[in-house]
């Protein structure tokens, strides 16, 4: 018997848009506010994971051909590298630098070291949460 899940896949496309836009505000709001790349991370995991569920496996690899356990590896070489970095321009290990620009759109703004550190956190958060969903759904 097929299952008709037309409904479940066109709900899940809207819904992992607005899972995307949640994980993106949160990622950026992080620094001044509750947020930042752990949980901007989740929330973009988990809308990987809702894919995985909507779809089968092979279409989302279509979709997003990355090694999940890759981008875990990079996260973590991001995140130490910007404290590692504090310290090769003299200051302590994982001290925040930050400059403000004036931006043709933007206007002024500030861009600071900690982006990249969270950025680092968000890939691997991603990269582990879901490895893990995938390795336990294989089947052996």
């Amino acid at each position: 018997m097929k299952i008709n899940d037309v409904i479940l896949r066109t709900v899940t496309k809207i819904v992992v848009f607005i899972i995307l836009t949640l994980s993106v505000y949160l990622f950026f709001s992080g620094h001044y506010s509750p947020g930042g790349g752990f949980i901007g991370g989740l929330v973009l995991a988990s809308a990987i994971v809702l894919m995985y569920l909507t779809s089968d496996i092979e279409t989302v690899h279509k979709g997003m051909p990355f090694d999940f356990k890759l981008v875990a590896a990079l996260g973590v070489l991001i995140a130490t590298g910007t404290g590692f970095a504090s310290v090769i321009f003299g200051k302590d290990f994982m001290t925040q630098a930050a400059m403000k620009l004036n931006l043709p759109i933007f206007g002024e703004t500030e861009l600071a070291s900690v982006v990249l550190f969270e950025a680092g956190v968000a890939m691997t958060v991603i990269g582990v949460v879901v490895t893990i969903i995938l390795s336990i759904s294989e089947d052996e």
